[in-house]
């Protein structure tokens, strides 16, 4: 008997920086606020998509670009889109300095949505 495959229709992506050279832990970190305050914001603005998504099992992934200019093109994009998206800035207490834009959470939303903004990005 074959396993069923599990689509899913919602996912968050949260963007990071290529150019910044940060630690595994600090940046797990940094996914993880991402994480954390996208869920949080599309709960209160969008329940409908926050359950979806949360009942799908949370859908996750983690992407990379170039630098923090490329951030503002994916925000604008997915604001527009009606989808969260929330830069984390670095508070500065351990590797990098204060005001540090570290990564980019988006959604969660439906994935044909999302895919319109960050489906060419390469998986970090």
């Amino acid at each position: 008997m074959m396993g069923k495959t599990i689509s899913f229709d919602y996912k968050m992506v949260i963007v990071t920086r290529k150019d910044l050279k940060l630690s595994p832990g600090k940046l797990a970190a940094q996914v993880a606020h991402a994480a954390v305050d996208c869920a949080l914001s599309t709960k209160k603005n969008k329940p409908a998509w926050f359950a979806k998504w949360h009942n799908e099992g949370g859908k996750k992934a983690v992407v990379k670009v170039e630098c923090e200019e490329d951030f503002y093109f994916l925000k604008e994009k997915a604001e527009k889109l009606g989808i969260v998206a929330n830069l984390i800035i670095d508070a500065g207490h351990t590797e990098i300095p204060a005001g540090t834009k570290t990564v980019l959470g988006l959604g969660p939303a439906p994935d044909n949505l999302i895919d319109q903004i960050t489906g060419d990005l390469p998986l970090l």
